[in-house]
């Protein structure tokens, strides 16, 4: 079992770019150096999809990685996201990650198996041949109930008692499923680390968890580790008056139409608190309508998020 201890926030960092679309390794150090300094910061998470990870050439994912490690990697454990199609081109993938430095891989399901579905024994398969060929510790990603690429208890099960996975981010947004599966995790797979990643109503799952893998992590970190503290401690007061105060920034960067344009949200915020310089995005994202940034800004400074400083 892995000894990464992820038990807290882990935020998954946007990518930054220039404004000509190159991968702008000073924001990305920039960024990466003022959410390691945040006390409660357990790990970073790059390339995955709030990082555009599926965006980047296998050359600039390697960039974005040895980056990251060279900037806070004695500190911080940098896990990448792992989103080749094919087993072994992620475990290609995942082999490139390692090298670069990478501490653990969080590792996405075949992109088929959103629109078809997986046949059963192929995830576990997945994870097994991953971490056969590389040695690297796995987190399992569970995808929204709404998918097709949901993974059901008993693959979960299998999955987490695999050798090499030590950790799980669940996004099941189904609370039916969340109240039956998480239980039977924790008891069949103890020492699991279970992690949340419900950007979008974070509250809900708070007390059942060892932390949460977000997003939202890279643009509020300080009071999602205030969130995380009061979920452990079972402090249901003040969990709800931070899930109160972030709620203005909750809507304003995840109730959006889609998921995906949250990534755009994200860094247009960072851009409002001085972390970045820029809020480039890759296509097929694409910049949000007009007035999007000063509705982002207003609902920071309800929350009382302030303007960072952070120097390259």
């Amino acid at each position: 079992m892995s000894s990464i201890d992820l038990r807290g926030l882990v935020p998954a960092p946007v990518t930054p770019f220039t404004p000509d679309g190159d991968v702008d390794h000073g924001q990305l150090r920039r960024l990466a150096r003022w959410l390691s300094d945040v006390q409660g910061v357990k790990g970073l998470v790059c390339l995955g999809h709030a990082g555009e990870g599926t965006f980047l050439t296998p050359r600039e994912q390697v960039a974005v990685i040895e980056t990251l490690v060279d900037e806070v990697g004695d500190r911080t454990p940098i896990i990448a996201g792992i989103t080749g199609e094919g087993t072994a081109v992620a475990a290609e993938e995942t082999a490139r990650a390692k090298a670069a430095g990478a501490a653990a891989g969080l590792v996405y399901s075949s992109h088929g198996w959103l629109r078809f579905g997986f046949q059963q024994g192929a995830p576990q398969e997945r994870y097994r041949e991953i971490f056969e060929a590389t040695g690297l510790p796995l987190i399992l990603f569970q995808y929204p109930d709404v998918t097709k690429a949901t993974y059901d208890l008993d693959t979960q099960l299998e999955i987490a008692a695999q050798p090499g996975v030590f950790a799980t981010k669940n996004g099941v947004r189904n609370m039916r499923r969340w109240y039956t599966e998480i239980p039977a995790l924790r008891r069949e797979v103890p020492d699991l680390q279970v992690l949340t990643c419900h950007d979008e109503y974070l509250l809900p799952t708070m007390f059942d968890v060892d932390g949460a893998l977000v997003g939202y992590g890279s643009l509020a970190p300080e009071p999602l580790v205030q969130l995380i503290a009061a979920g452990k401690a079972k402090d249901y007061a003040a969990a709800h008056a931070i899930h109160e105060q972030l709620l203005p920034v909750t809507k304003a960067v995840y109730h959006r139409g889609s998921h995906m344009e949250g990534t755009v949200a994200l860094k247009l915020g960072l851009v409002h608190r001085g972390v970045l310089d820029d809020a480039t995005v890759r296509s097929p994202l694409r910049p949000l309508a007009q007035g999007a940034a000063a509705e982002i800004g207003a609902a920071l400074d309800e929350a009382r998020l302030p303007a960072v400083g952070v120097t390259v």
